[in-house]
């Protein structure tokens, strides 16, 4: 019985990965679907094509938009019922034709082949507003409009993807672009982001953009952009937004153990944890004073955290660091402290990590 139990759930899991919104069509049920009750947009595809291959998922979204609405997105494999796409002129592939509702008569699709172009081209073509259900993100989306807003405020550095959707590396890199975004989400020091090629280009011709993708960073005074030509991957991403906007991220989102932390602080802490009772006394006075010469420090807001704790341990709560460090840990493991305080959290976390330790 456990056998069967098994096979019936391997089963059910290839059926719901197989699944798709998008209509095969054949020599069997093409003229049933074409010039029937509902418009169709159709891909003419070969298997062995790239393009093909590139536009699948954002075809996929595409159909996945219209799936609840009278409106059919197909795709029909030409290489192998040929006759199909010679009846249509078929001679490169992807093809994108669109039929009217009642017609036979194909109207040739030659825009972008992102899941929104195409999207907003059968909605203007039926009067639909299909939406494309896509995952939240934490890169910034660049047009014309927005590009010198985001890109040129003096007060970060920003590090800039120009791609094209159908750009195979683009597409590569697009899960480490997004990661990336999520580690400097919320960072006062820098933003990331993306312009898509395809839909501006006089935006990217502004840029001397000549291939996909072109990694630049815009510093935070001179912006003056720099291309970008290390490796790929997120850790040297993620160092080089460090080094180049002052940040103190790492992978994930989370701060190096030097955020929110005062060199001079710092050494009183050592002090302090090698001190007898009475010599904590006279080294809280001392950070106590220290946090007042801060006051112009870019942590200065955080140096109150030092003689907090320092406080608290001189009252008896001798194990008070290591429950901070506990409390914060949990706030932050549990995903529900917004962008811009996660930084304040992990500052806190850093100071009391020096006294727990």
């Amino acid at each position: 019985m456990k056998v069967y139990f098994y096979l019936f759930a391997l089963l059910a899991t290839l059926s719901v990965a197989l699944a798709s919104d998008v209509l095969v069509l054949t020599p069997d049920n093409f003229d049933e679907h074409i010039g029937g009750s509902e418009p169709i947009f159709v891909e003419f595809y070969a298997p062995w094509c790239g393009h093909c291959k590139n536009l699948a998922p954002e075809y996929e979204l595409a159909a996945t938009a219209f799936a609840k609405l009278p409106v059919k997105i197909a795709s029909v494999d030409a290489d192998q019922y040929r006759e199909l796409g010679q009846r249509y002129e078929v001679k490169g592939f992807p093809t994108l034709k669109f039929f009217p509702a009642g017609s036979k008569e194909a109207e040739a699709y030659s825009g972008g082949r992102t899941a929104a172009d195409i999207v907003d081209f059968v909605n203007k073509k039926v009067g639909t507003n299909a939406r494309i259900k896509t995952a939240p993100t934490a890169v910034v989306d660049l047009e014309p409009s927005t590009f010198d807003k985001v890109v040129m405020d003096e007060t970060k550095g920003a590090f800039v993807e120009f791609y094209a959707p159908w750009c195979g590396h683009c597409k590569s890199l697009a899960p480490t672009w997004e990661k990336l975004a999520q580690s400097f989400d919320g960072d006062e020091n820098a933003v990331i982001a993306k312009v898509d090629c395809d839909k501006h280009k006089d935006l990217c011709s502004r840029f001397d953009v000549k291939g996909f993708p072109t990694l630049k960073f815009f510093p935070k005074a001179d912006k003056t952009p720099v291309e970008y030509s290390e490796d790929r991957d997120l850790k040297t991403l993620v160092d080089f937004v460090n080094k180049n906007a002052g940040s103190i991220r790492v992978a994930g989102g989370a701060y190096l153990p030097e955020a929110g932390r005062i060199d001079e602080l710092d050494a009183l802490v050592s002090q302090f944890a090698a001190a007898s009772a009475d010599e904590r006394k006279n080294i809280l006075k001392q950070a106590e004073a220290a946090v007042k010469a801060a006051s112009g420090h870019a942590n200065a807001q955080f140096a109150k955290f030092y003689t907090l704790t320092m406080k608290k341990i001189v009252d008896g709560q001798t194990d008070y660091a290591s429950k901070e460090v506990a409390r914060l840990q949990k706030i932050l493991d549990g995903g529900k402290v917004n962008s811009k305080t996660k930084g304040q959290f992990y500052k806190r976390l850093n100071i009391n990590k020096l006294f727990a330790q």
